[in-house]
């Protein structure tokens, strides 16, 4: 009998959806999924509507004994504070990225969108990591695990590359990664009280995550001690402010927030790491990592892959068939992946989580990754607005 995993998915939005789909299908252990929300008729709705077991409150979520893991799927500015929460009722935690951001924290609670955003960078800076060493310290005094929900390190192609590269005898010079699409139409991604930031934190944060990831793994193979970031320069803009009176089919209006950010990491063995994100391109997401290595190379795919493409000479030819994520139309050819959520790496995070508790075996996908993801995005917005490079303590 497989070991019983018991799962509070804390929100009702697009990615709680995605994670009761993902809970659904773990292999090695009977999962039972709770909706939550802090009312229980609308947990009691999604429910029903996504396949969870049963709904609760989150009351009586961190109430109930035999929930092992609470799954946070809310707004950036609820993580720290949700899960302090859960891990004084003993429940370890898995929080999406980013771990924490700058919303406003130490300002007055009816600040303006505009004051937040105006806000000095090396104080949003000091505020997101102080709320992620809260994150940190209180999963370590209740002895659980705090794991750190980045996706593409779970990716097939990123997993099948990392396994090559600990292999080798070679080092990483450089890693190139990105993540584009349209944008989001959502008000709320416009607002740093409710995101934290704009493209640079909701795109970017994948690959610097998975970058920081993979020098830390590659240093204490390679030379007994973790590589890290000493340093960074970076630059963001809000490129559809350029649009003017031309014909537009990307998000529009991001200002102050940006819609384009890219970020050079200099980590403390001379090699370099550039992201971006960028919410400037149509037909679908792209989301891809490079790896140029002494004596090897890996380009990882994770969408768009073309082990399927269609070609349709009409939109609807497909009648409302899902394609990918952010792609308007089926018309033309395109690449429907065959399952998003396990090229994607969403799947591969919760088999990953649910492996580590059944086994009892510590993630290095964890809340200090997630820490460091959200100093150097900081850092980098700090030396965008100074317009030099920013070292690290």
């Amino acid at each position: 009998m497989n070991r019983p995993l018991t799962v509070a998915v804390v929100g009702t939005g697009f990615l709680a959806r995605t994670r009761l789909t993902c809970w659904g299908k773990v292999h090695h252990s009977n999962v039972e999924t709770v909706a939550v929300s802090r009312d229980l008729a609308r947990a009691e709705a999604f429910a029903a509507a996504n396949g969870a077991d049963r709904a609760a409150t989150l009351d009586d979520a961190l109430a109930d004994p035999t929930i092992e893991l609470v799954d946070l799927c809310v707004p950036n500015h609820a993580h720290a504070l949700l899960c302090e929460r859960a891990a004084a009722a003993g429940k370890h935690v898995l929080c999406t990225k980013p771990l924490t951001a700058f919303w406003g924290q130490g300002l007055a609670d009816d600040a303006s969108a505009d004051e937040v955003a105006s806000t000095d960078r090396q104080q949003m800076l000091d505020a997101a990591v102080a709320d992620a060493t809260t994150m940190v310290d209180a999963c370590a005094r209740a002895g659980v695990q705090l794991f750190y929900g980045e996706n593409w390190i779970f990716a097939p192609t990123i997993e099948r590359a990392a396994t090559l590269a600990a292999a080798s005898k070679g080092v990483a010079l450089e890693l190139r990664g990105w993540e584009s699409h349209s944008g989001s139409h959502a008000e709320y991604a416009r607002d740093w009280r409710c995101a934290g930031g704009g493209a640079l934190l909701r795109l970017g944060a994948h690959p610097i995550g998975t970058m920081i990831w993979w020098k830390r793994r590659e240093g204490l193979r390679m030379r007994g001690k973790a590589t890290n970031v000493t340093a960074v320069t970076a630059e963001v803009a809000d490129l559809s402010a350029a649009v003017g009176g031309a014909q537009c089919e990307v998000a529009t209006g991001w200002s102050p927030v940006e819609n384009w950010g890219t970020c050079v990491l200099q980590f403390d063995d001379g090699t370099r790491g550039v992201c971006y994100g960028s919410d400037n391109m149509l037909g679908g997401m792209q989301s891809h990592l490079t790896v140029l290595a002494s004596d090897h190379r890996f380009e990882c795919s994770l969408s768009p892959v073309d082990t399927l493409k269609s070609y349709a000479v009409s939109d609807g030819a497909f009648g409302g068939e899902y394609m990918m994520e952010k792609l308007h139309g089926q018309a033309g050819w395109a690449t429907p992946l065959p399952d998003e959520l396990w090229f994607s790496g969403q799947q591969g995070l919760l088999q990953s989580v649910s492996d580590h508790l059944r086994e009892g075996t510590r993630s290095d996908v964890d809340g200090d990754l997630g820490r460091e993801v959200v100093r150097v995005i900081y850092a980098s917005y700090r030396s965008a607005v100074e317009g030099r490079r920013v070292t690290l303590g």
